[in-house]
């Protein structure tokens, strides 16, 4: 891979790609990816190869194949393939010399280009030149533009281009086909409804050429709807053709009321209209809303030895806009975004915990639709705390539609040593994802200071999720104390625990904020107060909570000040992990050791107390944090994508600047790394979101502190300086932060506390700190 081809303005801008390799088409194709929140598009060729993993995703869209299988994102027709013959060769570029080869994709603008030179067996010289992107400008839309230039003598062309509804998601096939048809010799499209959610899907393409000297002719098959064009192309002579596709479904809150008649007949009008412009003037519509909208926002400017650093974090802030259905809020931040077929397109903890506090700071209106989804969804997480026996809202570990319920598999893979399929217990006893959603409310609500949320979600989520809290904790009479048994913690490398430290510890933050609230609504917002008297009964949920609150059993430091991850962590056998913690790729553990046996050993798969201290850590002294830092952190293999920018960002605060800066390097390379297969079925979601958490929040310090903004920087030493944009409490601010200097530039000239080391400063227009 190669950062440094961009230029002037599209400098740092440029990832690309110089040789030919099908080993790689899948990394490629999801750390490539193309998107607007609405759509995800993989980036594949547009010729057809058996390695390549075509995918098409609608956020929200999802289907069940099989009452035995779980709800995921299903994989829409292919409109961008084609099958391209020059001098009835079909170009593949396995089947001809490559004289020479770059593929790029900007993420300044979105746009994604390909250009080959080719020599044919009989020495025939070809230059091809692909590009395409999707649209920011129109959800709906993806454009391509393809130019042929033969070099040596005059070539026979032929394409074959269309819909193809011949798609799967690794072989599972989740629509039924409807119409398909020609318009005016122009627009094919074709119909589509998924097998279970009954969703109707319409697309329509279309393809125009700089010439109309051409044959075309239209074919059908099953699923499948396409043109046939052919055309000479003189030697010397540029051959261009453009082809525009728009997909609709009757999810899309515009057609929802709609029949499928009617909105089959507005989509082939729209696309109608769309080939009235070509391709460069749809493509500078589109780079204009990525300027405005993100980099012109958003943007963070690093002057670094390594150019590197200065991609990567642009490379996130490209993933998390184009991964992020900011148009809707019955949908969400999906594991691996909109780029893969990876974790069935279900969403996480990973949105709250590692994606949300980019948008907390820098688009506070999509961090709230993000929030409004665990909302809309207190559906499926009522139905979770009910099928297990508890009260109030237990939000599964993965979820889906708003009203699903839990939609994690049951099995996964094999047992190295039972040779049987290893159950997933995620589903069932990974429970904390419940006190995660309500501690990014808190934060949403700290740093955006939006009443109106909280009022209209906020609240109610978190007396349900605490009214959960109160039913699933244990009384031992012998220690009279109440327990969380039976659970697993972030490190999923711990299975059927007890107590585990970072589940107790955020059950008891979710029930002390909801009694926090209670007292605070009952004093000074009686309205609020009584809506939600009347609805969900406030008083018992606070009346349940202040008897058992002081009695919740949370785990302490020892002697030595190391904090028990669980009731057995510290008296499970120790081993060398170091041939682990040197491995090329995550989970080489389990080429030696079953996950029974791993969980007695002390090794975890990802930050678990590191994590409670990081989101916690005015709960805990600087002593104690460095002591589990320098206690869990050996024995942490980080075969998880969520854990590197965690122990990034505490590594930082104790002052260990190379550690952190290594980690910050290792959390970057998950995906943009060397290993070819670490993308495969999609992006890190979660680690993208950590890259830019790790640069703000960590280097930079940034920290909200009841009403005043904190910045604690500490550069790594191969950055010079950083600037960058950020909103707080409805106030922009520019911050440019030197090795020593801090400046700050309001834009609204509102009036900000500022704490910078151990001084509160009240900012109303610009000022510049020494630290």
């Amino acid at each position: 891979m190669i950062y440094n081809l961009g230029k002037g303005k599209d400098e740092n801008f440029i990832l690309a790609e110089d040789y030919f390799n099908k080993d790689n088409f899948r990394k490629y194709e999801s750390i490539m990816c193309l998107g607007n929140g609405y759509l995800g598009l993989r980036n594949t060729n547009e010729e057809d190869y058996v390695s390549q993993v075509r995918g098409l995703y609608i956020s929200g869209c999802f289907n069940r194949f099989h009452e035995t299988e779980v709800t995921e994102l299903p994989n829409c027709p292919d409109v961008i393939g084609m099958k391209i013959w020059l001098n009835e060769k079909e170009f593949d570029l396995t089947q001809f010399t490559i004289l020479n080869y770059e593929r790029t994709l900007n993420i300044r603008s979105g746009l994604a280009t390909r250009i080959v030179e080719i020599k044919s067996k009989s020495q025939e010289r070809f230059i091809l030149k692909f590009k395409k992107f999707v649209s920011m400008d129109n959800l709906h839309l993806i454009c391509q533009k393809v130019e042929i230039l033969p070099l040596d003598d005059d070539v026979d062309f032929k394409l074959c281009t269309g819909i193809d509804g011949q798609v799967t998601n690794s072989s599972v096939q989740h629509f039924s086909e409807g119409d398909k048809r020609l318009f005016n010799d122009k627009i094919m499209q074709s119909c589509f409804k998924t097998t279970e959610s009954k969703i109707d899907f319409v697309l329509n393409s279309s393809v125009k050429f700089n010439t109309e000297d051409y044959f075309s002719q239209i074919q059908m098959d099953r699923r499948k709807i396409f043109m046939n064009f052919k055309k000479k192309i003189k030697k010397g002579d540029t051959l261009i053709f453009e082809k525009f596709s728009t997909i609709h479904t009757s999810r899309d809150k515009e057609n929802e009321n709609l029949l499928l008649e009617d909105f089959k007949k507005k989509s082939k009008e729209e696309l109608n209209e769309i080939i009235k412009y070509d391709f460069e003037e749809l493509f500078l519509k589109s780079e204009d809303c990525f300027l405005k909208n993100i980099w012109n926002k958003s943007d963070i400017k690093i002057k670094s030895i390594n150019s590197f650093d200065q991609f990567a974090v642009r490379f996130s802030i490209y993933h998390l806009h184009i991964m992020t259905p900011a148009h809707d809020s019955r949908m969400s931040i999906a594991a691996k975004g909109l780029s893969g077929e990876g974790y069935k397109g279900h969403v996480f903890w990973d949105t709250e915990i590692f994606c949300l506090p980019y948008f907390i700071y820098e688009h506070p209106e999509i961090a709230r639709k993000l929030l409004e989804y665990r909302f809309n969804s207190l559906i499926s997480a009522r139905k979770k705390a009910s099928s297990g026996g508890y009260l109030g809202a237990q939000y599964p570990w993965e979820s889906a539609w708003i009203d699903d319920g839990e939609v994690t598999p049951v099995w996964g893979a094999a047992d190295i040593i039972t040779g049987k399929s290893t159950k997933i217990w995620s589903g069932f006893i990974e429970i904390h994802v419940t006190s995660d959603v309500v501690y990014a409310i808190e934060q949403y609500f700290k740093i955006a200071r939006d009443l109106d949320f909280m009022k209209r979600y906020g609240y109610e989520i978190i007396f349900e999720t605490a009214l959960f809290w109160t039913s699933r904790l244990e009384y031992n009479e012998n220690l009279d104390l109440y327990e969380i048994n039976d659970v697993m913690g972030p490190d999923e490398y711990k299975e059927h625990v007890n107590n585990n430290a970072f589940t107790n510890q955020m059950a008891y933050y979710n029930m002390s904020l909801a009694l926090k609230y209670f007292y605070k609504l009952k004093s000074n917002d009686e309205d609020t107060f009584k809506i939600l008297e009347n609805s969900i009964n406030i008083s018992s949920i606070a009346e349940k909570i202040e008897k058992i609150i002081n009695k919740i059993y949370l785990q302490r430091p020892n002697k030595n000040l190391i904090i028990p991850q669980d009731d057995t962590y510290l008296n499970l056998k120790s081993i060398d992990l170091t041939p682990f913690k040197n491995q090329k790729h995550v989970g080489e553990i389990f080429k030696f050791y079953n996950l029974k046996q791993v969980n007695e050993i002390q090794v975890s798969k990802q930050a678990d107390i590191m994590m409670m201290l990081y989101l916690l850590e005015d709960e805990f002294d600087y002593e104690t944090i460095k002591a589990n830092y320098d206690y869990y952190e050996p024995r942490t293999l980080h075969d998880s994508s969520l854990s590197l920018s965690t122990h990034c960002i505490l590594a930082k605060k104790m002052n260990h600047m190379e550690l952190a800066y290594e980690l910050f390097h290792k959390s970057i390379k998950i995906d943009l790394g060397e290993n070819m297969q670490s993308s495969n079925d999609g992006i890190h979601a979660a680690s993208i979101g950590g890259i830019w958490r790790a640069t703000i929040l960590g280097f930079c310090g940034i920290k909200n502190i009841d009403e005043i903004l904190e910045i604690d920087p500490r550069l790594p030493n191969e950055w010079d300086m950083i600037e960058f944009n950020l909103v707080f409490r409805g106030n922009s601010m520019n911050l440019l932060i030197t090795k020593n200097t801090i400046a700050i530039v309001l834009y609204e000239n509102k009036e900000v506390k500022i704490k910078i080391k151990d001084e509160i400063y009240t900012v109303n227009d610009e000022m510049k700190f020494k630290y």
